[in-house]
């Protein structure tokens, strides 16, 4: 058993917090109150200070297993997502090969249930991620995928993506989205605007998200699916998922970190660093996403954690990939960025990082009471501490150096410590 002490614990389900005693048992929270450590414990931890809240749920990694595992695999990625906070990650679909089909799913899987946290992986919508012909989600829904997703490549083709919602509604699964039309962008990763303009680069317009953002909006409202609009970066998106709602679409929506952080203008100071996609834009949109977190429109932060080599990111802009770390800094950055300036409370922010993503995947995580699973998170919101030394194998981030609130202290999954930092 173990006994952690007054601490500010957070339940999100219940909009509530308050200074107790936390008592874990066989892998689950046995009770919530005040207690006496009286000898009987395994373990006490002293969390006084610190938030006691469920276990972050990020429903938008990659960790490049199988086939880029020199980015990253499921072994160095749960490490980061355990230091970072999070109990449970899902996997997206574009590995090499990508995962089409049930040996890979398999694979991931497996691998996955001998890191220590909750690996969940998503399986391609269409076969071989070419947008041409759907995978067989039913078989692929048996074998363990938790939803589906061609991210990284747009679903281009409406009338595929009409017929993969509908099986997803009839499979209770959500089918997530990656929103750019290829045919507005000139260079991806980067915003088409004042900044590319004085690089001399067309990037990526908001109106290659906007586009698809609406018309897959629609979609969901005539299936009935669960659809996640994935790291959503422009303010016309926004609008377009609010309106979406307002007409009983079942969509949901998430953000990034560095996209409620930063702006076009960190390319010009990070160089490839701050190249992603979609891309960060202007402050105009950036504001658009902060509201969109507190009216509730925007359900979801998830990282979209992308590792790439070093000699990756040091090729010219225009030639590297996109895509950052994100599992070691993403508390901290909403800690810093979002309840330190009062855009959220704590609870809130637990809301859209820990129970709204369990919603979204059907998840038996996100509570705290009595019974439920002890996946925690046990987090400092005051401390200050320097980015650096990443537990990924990637170091690709433009937040490296920055001061940031809100230490990890402990990640508890199952009722085991798998991460611990005094």
């Amino acid at each position: 058993m173990i006994l952690i002490r007054g601490g500010r614990v957070v339940d999100p389900e219940r909009k509530q917090e308050q200074t107790a005693d936390l008592v874990i048992e066989e892998g689950k929270i046995a009770a919530v109150g005040k207690y006496e450590d009286d000898g009987s414990y395994e373990q006490v931890i002293d969390a006084a200070g610190c938030v006691v809240a469920p276990g972050l749920v990020d429903v938008h990694v990659h960790f490049r297993d199988p086939g880029l595992t020199y980015k990253e695999d499921i072994e160095t990625g749960a490490r980061a997502a355990a230091a970072g906070g999070f109990t449970t990650v899902v996997c997206m679909a574009n590995t090499k090969p990508p995962v089409d089909n049930a040996e890979t799913l398999r694979c991931i899987l497996e691998k996955g249930r001998r890191t220590g946290i909750h690996v969940l992986a998503a399986a391609a919508v269409s076969v071989e991620m070419k947008g041409q012909e759907l995978v067989d989600m039913e078989l692929l829904r048996e074998e363990g995928a938790a939803g589906f997703t061609d991210d990284g490549i747009p679903l281009m083709n409406g009338k595929l993506l009409y017929e993969a919602m509908k099986q997803a509604a009839r499979l209770h699964v959500p089918i997530s989205l990656h929103e750019e039309d290829p045919a507005f962008i000139g260079n991806n990763g980067i915003h088409h605007g004042t900044v590319s303009e004085k690089l001399g680069i067309y990037g990526s317009p908001a109106v290659a998200e906007d586009s698809l953002v609406a018309r897959d909006c629609m979609i969901a409202l005539h299936t009935g699916a669960r659809v996640n609009i994935q790291h959503i970066s422009s303010a016309g998106g926004v609008e377009a998922v609010r309106l979406a709602k307002s007409m009983g679409a079942g969509v949901t929506a998430e953000v990034t970190p560095h996209h409620f952080t930063l702006t076009e203008d960190a390319v010009l100071k990070y160089g490839t660093l701050a190249k992603m996609n979609p891309p960060l834009r202007t402050e105009h949109d950036r504001q658009a996403l902060i509201r969109g977190l507190q009216d509730g429109t925007i359900d979801i932060i998830a990282t979209d954690h992308a590792p790439h080599s070093r000699e990756e990111k040091e090729r010219p802009l225009t030639e590297a990939p996109s895509g950052i770390t994100g599992l070691e800094t993403s508390l901290a950055l909403a800690v810093t960025e979002l309840t330190g300036k009062g855009y959220l409370t704590i609870p809130e922010l637990m809301e859209k990082m820990s129970l709204n993503p369990a919603r979204l995947y059907g998840l038996d995580c996100g509570r705290m009471e009595a019974g439920a699973v002890a996946d925690l998170v046990i987090f400092h919101p005051e401390e200050e501490f320097i980015v650096q030394n990443f537990r990924s194998k990637a170091v690709n981030s433009p937040f490296t150096g920055w001061k940031l609130r809100g230490r990890v202290r402990y990640t508890i999954c199952s009722g085991r410590i798998v991460y611990e930092n005094k």
